[in-house]
Formats: structure tokens, C-alpha cells, sequence
């Protein structure tokens, strides 16, 4: 059981931290303030869910490492994070684009996990559930805003949905520590979920006036720990204090 609830919380842990590290790449670089401050707090809002996940996992790991180090000092492959969410920022209409298709899809996890059999997990659900309900409401409202605004907004927003559209699927796939966690009562079942998240983009785009892409490849693999070359370049920057300087302190 603990080796399953371990492996679940570091899949859920290392999806909010490379967002959240995404995010807080734009910290100064929004394209206007009130932009700024709130994918800002987006971001901190993910690195405290993250945080959340690692204190836990660590402690039923029982080997002495700390959140610290399940977040900075795992090599790429040892990650669990879906590709989307490694995905580089490249200019808003991305940045909101992913954000908005991850939130279609973490707003009904939190509310399916605010279930789980373990205490301490539903604990976090309902917890976070209150922040993703805003990142969902705050990336919609983008969505819609550029996808039905000037003729350029939506140009650049149907480039996005169409370049990321292929990562979305692995959102819902059901890899083998999601069984495990399913059979355990601990985690979410991702098929009964599925229709809702699929429901959560078709609506929202359908108001931004944005076409559903015919594509049907799904690029998937992160759940088992491989990656796109991106995850590599967000650790180099994320990693190098801890690395540089091993067991530094504040």
C-alpha cells in the first residue's frame, strides 16, 4: 500500500511542480501586470500542491529523503509528470492553452479525490480544489477572450490548441500506478472522468470559437518517465542550486 500511495503522490507531485516551474518562468514577463500577478499566483498555488504531495510521500517513504529532495535532486527519468505540462510557454496564447487544458482536467481530479480512502490525500483534495476551481475559471475566461477576439488572438490561440492538442490525451490514460492506486481506493479512476474533462474543453472552446482539431495521435509517455527534451532544460534550471551546492541551507 505505501509503495503505491509513494509512486501516486510523486505522479500528482511532479505534474504541479513542472507546471508551477513553467509559470514562474513568466514571473516579470506577463504581458500586462494584472497577467503577471495572477499566472504568478498560479504557479504558487502548484508548487504548494506540490509541496504538499512530496512532504507526504516522503514521510511514507520512510528513507530519510525530504521534499526537497524528491522535488530538486530525481533524474529526469525517475519524473512522472504528463508531457503537457513540460511543454515550453513559446508565447501566451501556449502558456494559457496548456494551462487552460491541464485545468479541464485537474478540476474534476480534485473533485473525484476529495474520495480517496486515505485521509490525509482527501485532506489535499479539498484543499487545492478551491485553487483549481480559479485556474479553471481564470483559463477559460482567456480561452474565450483571444479565441473570439481580433483576427490575430484567435489565429494564435488555434495554433496552440492544434500544437498541444496531442498531449491531452495522456491526461486520462490509465497508467499502472493509477490502477494501482484505483484497486487501492486511493486514487481517481481516470475512465470515469474522462467525459467530463473531454465536456470541460469542448464547451469552452466551442465559445472561443476555436476549431476541435482532427488529430488522433496521442503522445504520451511521461507517466512512465519518458520525456520530451524539454523536462531536461526545466531541471538543468530548476536543480542547479541544489546541485551546485549540496545540503545548502537558508
Amino acid at each position: 500500500m505505501n509503495d503505491t500511495l509513494f509512486k501516486y503522490l510523486i505522479q500528482l507531485g511532479d505534474n504541479s511542480l513542472i507546471l508551477g516551474h513553467r509559470l514562474s518562468e513568466l514571473c516579470g514577463h506577463g504581458p500586462i501586470l494584472e497577467v503577471d500577478m495572477a499566472l504568478t499566483n498560479i504557479a504558487l498555488d502548484l508548487m504548494g500542491q506540490a509541496r504538499n504531495y512530496y512532504q507526504y510521500a516522503a514521510e511514507i517513504e520512510g528513507k530519510g529523503r525530504t521534499e526537497d529532495d524528491l522535488a530538486m535532486l530525481r533524474d529526469a527519468r525517475e519524473y512522472r509528470n504528463c508531457l503537457l505540462v513540460e511543454q515550453a510557454n513559446e508565447d501566451f496564447a501556449y502558456t494559457i492553452t496548456r494551462q487552460f487544458f491541464f485545468d479541464a482536467f485537474h478540476l474534476p481530479l480534485m473533485e473525484a479525490m476529495k474520495g480517496s480512502n486515505d485521509e490525509r490525500l482527501s485532506a489535499i483534495a479539498h484543499k487545492s480544489y478551491k485553487e483549481v476551481s480559479y485556474h479553471y475559471r481564470y483559463s477559460s475566461e482567456w480561452m474565450k477572450r483571444l479565441g473570439d477576439g481580433t483576427e490575430e488572438s484567435h489565429s494564435r490561440i488555434q495554433d496552440a490548441v492544434d500544437d498541444l492538442w496531442m498531449y491531452i490525451g495522456e491526461l486520462c490514460e490509465v497508467s499502472d500506478v493509477d490502477q494501482a492506486a484505483i484497486d487501492a481506493g486511493l486514487g481517481v479512476d481516470l475512465n470515469a472522468i474522462r467525459q467530463t474533462v473531454e465536456q470541460n474543453i469542448k464547451e469552452v472552446l466551442k465559445e472561443a470559437t476555436i476549431q476541435i482539431p482532427e488529430i488522433s495521435f496521442k503522445q504520451s509517455g511521461g507517466k512512465s518517465g519518458i520525456h520530451t527534451e524539454q523536462l531536461g532544460f526545466i531541471l538543468a534550471e530548476l536543480q542547479w542550486m541544489q546541485r551546485a551546492y549540496p545540503n545548502m541551507e537558508w
